[in-house]
């Protein structure tokens, strides 16, 4: 496997797909530690980054790593690290200090299963720690669900995009599944949409005037303004960012939102009701942060019911609710820490068309 073809197709696991993405983009520099079901990204990016120039770097902690990230991402070089929900964690107050210095870089949660150490099984239990941010001070940032592997290459090279354009870390939010499962993918040509000229890094001042990445902000209303100033950021992003995918929408009257695993699954029982004349389709976020909202409002109101199906008790689902007024219609069918079958969410399909046998 090699991550310079971009004209044959690739046979490899999600994890793997990201580090081919992430070295596409030009990401030289990883630093990280140990958790399943991510493993293969630190092991392969150990074995690549060398010898292509790059550094790599096992820190003793994900404490260490988070700040190992905000001083490579200060000095304007791409940068990343992988982990599951536990280490996530602890990469929070980190993740918060890089969105208030406005420092990019990516970061790839491959849910593991929760809360506490909970396993190795797959979740999609850390949605509303992505999305709502589990750092303090209220930051966003661009979080993108992949659903296949070949989704894993080619939104992290837009995941780098995204952290440059709007100077904030980026997340990819995957799960064991996605990471783990192979299958074939071809490789597309990076095109490089990001910022690559980057005049407020710190890459030593002689000939200009010494400036300061940082997130303190303590004279008068320096810091009010510092967050109107990250808002407006924000909603810049709801305004440009929003993705989704429209899986056989046309004259649905049940319509199923998904993310990442669930969504593929759903794919599989939304042909199969069809062939038995149930009118469903689904909408698929890609982008968690920015949410589509106006899709899915739209898309509600059109409908008679809107089944939100999730690996966990109920995160996404709050989203939706937010985004139309249109609540008598949304259901909603979970599985904490397991993968739905196509089977049961047809089942579901089935008694909302009316049909119980």
């Amino acid at each position: 496997m090699s991550a310079q073809s971009t004209q044959e197709q690739v046979f490899a696991k999600g994890n793997e797909a990201i580090c081919l993405g992430a070295i596409a983009a030009g990401c030289r520099h990883y630093y990280g530690y140990p958790i399943t079901p991510q493993n293969d990204i630190p092991e392969y990016m150990s074995a690549r980054l060398p010898e292509l120039g790059g550094t790599f770097l096992q820190a003793e902690s994900e404490v260490a790593t988070i700040n190992f990230i905000l001083g490579t991402a200060a000095s304007g070089k791409r940068v990343m690290t992988s982990s599951s929900g536990p280490g996530i964690s602890l990469m929070q107050e980190g993740l918060s200090y890089m969105a208030g210095s406005e420092l990019p870089c990516v970061v790839v949660n491959i849910c593991r299963s929760g809360p506490g150490l909970g396993g190795i099984a797959a979740s999609q239990g850390d949605y509303l720690q992505a999305v709502k941010c589990g750092g303090h001070g209220g930051y966003k940032m661009p979080v993108l669900a992949p659903h296949s592997v070949e989704e894993m290459y080619s939104l992290t090279m837009l995941a780098f995009d995204l952290a440059d354009r709007y100077r904030s870390p980026a997340m990819i939010l995957g799960d064991a599944v996605v990471g783990q499962m192979k299958e074939p993918f071809l490789p597309t040509s990076y095109d490089p949409a990001g910022i690559t000229q980057k005049p407020w890094a710190t890459t030593g001042c002689a000939g200009r005037q010494p400036q300061i990445v940082k997130s303190l902000f303590l004279k008068d209303d320096a810091i009010e303004r510092h967050n109107w100033k990250l808002w407006q950021k924000y909603e810049e992003m709801k305004a440009r960012e929003v993705r989704h995918e429209e899986y056989r929408l046309e004259g649905a009257r049940i319509g199923v939102v998904a993310f990442g695993t669930a969504a593929r699954v759903v794919k599989t029982a939304v042909q199969w009701a069809r062939a038995e004349g149930i009118a469903a389709g689904l909408l698929r976020p890609i982008t968690l942060f920015p949410f589509p909202e106006k899709a899915i409002d739209g898309w509600a109101r059109r409908l008679d019911h809107l089944l939100v199906v999730e690996m966990n008790t109920g995160q996404m689902v709050e989203d939706v609710r937010a985004a139309t007024s249109a609540h008598d219609k949304i259901r909603f069918h979970g599985r904490p820490c397991a993968i739905p079958t196509p089977e049961e969410i047809l089942k579901q399909l089935r008694t909302l068309a009316g049909r119980h046998a």
